[in-house]
């Protein structure tokens, strides 16, 4: 059985999905207070939404908005972090895809807690950063 912590808005940890990145955190990502920087956070949910993205547009894409972000649980060093994507929306030249960030505790039991999720949009593009179609809608 899995165990969460309390405090994780009734989410429940997607066991039967394969997560886009995972990444033990390390040391080196942390702020003065000891936690993750949020902005590594960020950063990695970026690069989860690309690789989901790259299923339906082979060549370029760019990240071309990034909804509100609500940490509701801090990262710590150690913690295994996995982002799982799941594809909203594929318009013509643009694709929204949903990422959910959870934390296992390395040091806390193994819990799972529920981080964060964010709506990204992407665009496919050409050399010159122009809009295209989608190759794979």
């Amino acid at each position: 059985m899995i165990e969460q912590d309390e405090n994780q808005d009734a989410a429940t940890y997607p066991a039967d999905r394969t997560a886009a990145i995972r990444q033990v955190m390390m040391p080196r990502d942390t702020n003065a207070l000891g936690y993750i920087f949020g902005g590594v956070i960020l950063s990695q949910i970026d690069i989860a939404a690309a690789i989901e993205a790259h299923r339906h547009h082979p060549s370029k894409v760019v990240t071309v908005a990034m909804d509100e972000v609500v940490f509701k649980q801090p990262v710590f060093v150690g913690d295994l972090v996995s982002f799982f994507t799941e594809t909203v929306r594929v318009g013509t030249t643009s694709v929204r895809i949903k990422v959910e960030v959870w934390a296992q505790r390395r040091f806390g039991g193994g819990q799972y807690a529920f981080v964060t999720e964010a709506l990204v949009t992407l665009v496919a593009v050409d050399d010159d950063l122009k809009p295209v179609p989608l190759i794979n809608p």
